[in-house]
């Protein structure tokens, strides 16, 4: 049985936990919040007695086969360096870390001890986005020209609608757009089209005065709350990724993808997806989840796709093997490489050459 210990209660709450109860050869023993009362309300459902408000008191006092990680994105790298250290494999949430320098000592620090390494790139592992990567690779697109992404949301829209203190508003706590969702975006693109070469774009912060809906008071928002880029990967596919959260409207993700033979759209609204043959028109080749209807699991992609991903380290950590699916710790490195690379053409205002590791 492998023993798993979480840091952090809400997507425990949301995904972790729902999914774990859906796999046989693992149980969750331990789980550490910020605040008990979160640790508490997450772990009662799932009858998990060892909570904690302290992780480094949760690492000491347990002996934990592998420890999942879903906390702000500026603790990543201690909370996996010290989870490693213990002897654990670790599934780390995303964006990896702050900076391509953190993401390098994790993935180090992994190999070296010889422990699993994924990042929570659960899209790897929804159906759908399986079947848009066999038709990419199949050539059944022909030479893939360009793609377009967008995510358009309200939810930092009101000046009011956060709270004070929100993380995901913090740069300095690694919040905002291009880490939420534009590190989810530079995975799937290099898991469909290979790696980037070079990149533009801009990460921004659209409304930054704010204030706190409860008490009034005014306060200051730091982290990008708007984003977009475009790659251009080495294939010469162009690539563009443009992402919001200060929509009055949530129009949620839709995604195309063009190449010399045919199209491809897929929207989240109804996760529909449609292929055109050149000179043909669209017709629904959606791909249905056998996991979205098991009980328990929350609804949404999401939440769904974190199953898969769980069992895949499961299964690896049992079998004593290499992942053999998913996105490891070289991913989440390459990944924030182009993250970092978009923060400093913000600036620049410029195209940033991108350099990928070769990592066997």
């Amino acid at each position: 049985m492998i023993n798993v210990g979480i840091i952090g209660a809400s997507f425990a709450r949301d995904a972790y936990l729902p999914a774990f109860a859906h796999i046989e050869n693992a149980r969750v023993v331990a789980l550490a919040s910020g605040r008990m009362s979160s640790a508490m309300a997450a772990a009662e459902p799932y009858g998990i007695t060892s909570v904690y408000d302290d992780w480094e008191k949760m690492l000491d006092e347990q002996e934990l086969d592998l420890v999942c990680i879903a906390t702000p994105t500026v603790m990543h790298a201690t909370m996996v360096l010290a989870a490693i250290a213990k002897g654990a494999h670790v599934l780390c949430e995303k964006p990896t870390a702050m900076n391509a320098g953190e993401a390098r000592q994790m993935l180090d620090a992994a190999r070296s001890a010889s422990r699993l390494h994924m990042v929570d790139h659960e899209l790897r592992f929804n159906p759908t986005r399986q079947r848009i990567a066999e038709l990419i690779q199949g050539g059944d697109l022909g030479d893939i020209r360009h793609v377009n992404i967008t995510n358009i949301g309200s939810s930092w829209a009101d000046p009011a609608g956060r709270p004070k203190g929100d993380w995901w508003s913090d740069a300095s706590q690694g919040g905002g757009r291009l880490g939420a969702n534009g590190s989810h975006q530079v995975d799937m693109l290099r898991w469909w089209l290979g790696e980037p070469k070079s990149v533009i774009g801009q990460a921004l912060t659209v409304i930054p005065d704010r204030v706190d809906k409860t008490t009034g008071e005014p306060w200051t928002a730091t982290a990008d709350d708007m984003s977009h880029f475009t790659l251009e990967m080495v294939s010469g596919t162009l690539a563009q990724v443009f992402m919001s959260g200060v929509a009055a409207t949530n129009m949620g993700n839709e995604t195309q993808v063009f190449g010399s033979k045919g199209t491809i759209t897929l929207s989240n609204s109804d996760e529909k997806l449609y292929f055109a043959k050149a000179g043909q028109g669209f017709e629904d080749i959606s791909v249905d989840d056998p996991n979205a209807g098991l009980e328990g699991l929350n609804k949404g992609i999401w939440n769904v796709s974190v199953l898969p991903a769980l069992r895949e380290l499961t299964a690896a950590i049992a079998e004593e093997r290499a992942l053999q699916r998913g996105a490891s710790f070289v991913d989440g490195l390459r990944n924030q490489i182009v993250l970092d690379a978009v923060v400093a053409s913000t600036t620049s205002r410029k195209w940033e050459d991108l350099d990928i590791p070769e990592i066997p």
